[in-house]
């Protein structure tokens, strides 16, 4: 799992073949990310189940709870299969693109 630190949000970025590694490494890590808006980039090559990705939903919610955002990106994902509340996109620019929309629903009060 690489870690990079962008101008508003921490780009967390798979490089672990399966998903439960992945999964683990962020768990262990999410202490240090608690605070920070969170992009998720799942690689291609990290082997994935749309009921894996499941797991990352209470992550999501939690940081929402936080007035933070959290968006995975994943081009491989079936979007409709999941809750409309669940930020999930294929590219990277569409998950900044996430970020800025809802810091401005923050700053209006939504």
């Amino acid at each position: 799992m690489k870690i990079e630190k962008k101008e508003t949000f921490l780009l967390v970025t798979s490089n672990e073949e399966s998903f439960s590694d992945f999964y683990n490494s962020f768990l262990n890590q999410q202490i240090h990310l608690h605070k920070e808006h969170l992009v998720v980039q799942i690689s291609k090559t990290t082997k994935i189940t749309a009921k894996e990705l499941l797991l990352i939903i209470k992550i999501s919610e939690e940081k929402k709870e936080n007035n933070k955002s959290f968006v995975l990106v994943n081009s491989d994902a079936n979007v409709s299969s999941f809750p409309e509340n669940f930020n999930i996109v294929p590219t990277l620019q569409e998950a900044e693109d996430i970020l800025e929309m809802e810091a401005i629903e923050r700053e209006l009060g939504f």
